[in-house]
């Protein structure tokens, strides 16, 4: 197996916080950490495998292809309302897909530059402030939502790590 993505070191939130907002950017750190260490280690070929038959689109490196859109979609274009492409438009969601030129690294690499976006994008925003798309949606809901659908791709990551190589935990 080639260590084709490396670990990245993760770091539980305050358990005092008294910050709404710090707090729920120190889960979502800690779950992208935890979404990225599934993959490190694994080779492309693992990476892209789609084992689950009810989900043939479903792979690990395409569960972070699709985290990284999420954050695009929900933080710099909704949040911010950045005129930034989403990486989403389409249907079937084409975010899942896996191209030639996907690697493990190359995937990780994509979605860490997203987190700085996602994070420029709203800062200096207050927990009860509107979005700046359309205003449908307080930047609490939208760390909310993206703390809970980091947290749910990372089970996906959980089963599909464990189906590619065995290795089981956080």
């Amino acid at each position: 197996m080639s260590n084709t993505s490396s670990s990245v070191e993760r770091a539980w939130p305050e358990t005092l916080a008294d910050d709404e907002l710090r707090l729920q950017w120190e889960f979502l750190r800690f779950l992208r950490a935890t979404a990225v260490n599934k993959v490190a280690g694994l080779s492309r070929s693992q990476a892209i495998a789609a084992p689950l038959a009810t989900s043939p689109g479903m792979s690990a490196l395409g569960v972070i292809k699709h985290l990284t859109a999420a954050e695009r979609w929900w933080f710099s274009i909704e949040g911010g309302g950045s005129d930034l492409p989403s990486l989403w438009a389409g249907s079937p969601d084409p975010s899942w897909n896996i191209t030639d030129d996907d690697t493990p690294a190359s995937v990780v690499a994509a979605y860490q530059a997203e987190w700085a976006r996602s994070e420029g994008a709203l800062v200096g925003m207050a927990a009860a402030e509107r979005s700046r798309r359309k205003g449908e949606f307080t930047v609490r809901w939208l760390l909310a939502h993206l703390v809970q659908e980091t947290a749910r791709h990372v089970g996906h990551l959980d089963f599909l790590r464990e189906m590619a190589d065995g290795e089981v935990g956080e």
